[in-house]
């Protein structure tokens, strides 16, 4: 079984899925779908290295959810399971 431990400014994130079904009971098809921009975060790196070498803290933990860009991050799978790596600088928002 594979684990991912993210380096540096780097954030794991399992997306979300979002709802294929309209209020109204139509089913939108995979290919109309857009690519989520939510997810869980389900680790981080230590952070960014500064150029006197102090490491800056992660601004989200373990368990956020949280928004990033549309097209950011790079798709991973591990153990089955698709998740994006993504920069901390690409991430816009935590959701409550």
């Amino acid at each position: 079984m594979k684990t991912l431990k993210p380096l540096f400014d780097y954030v794991l994130i399992e997306p979300l899925e979002k709802e294929n079904t309209l209020p109204s009971g139509i089913v939108i098809p995979d290919s109309a779908q857009e690519k989520p921009q939510e997810g869980k975060v389900i680790a981080t790196g230590p952070g960014k290295t500064d150029p006197k070498g102090d490491v800056k803290e992660m601004t989200v933990q373990e368990g956020d959810v949280v928004m990033f860009k549309k097209w950011g991050g790079t798709e991973v799978e591990v153990n089955g399971n698709d998740y994006l790596l993504i920069k901390e600088d690409d991430l816009l928002a935590i959701v409550d």
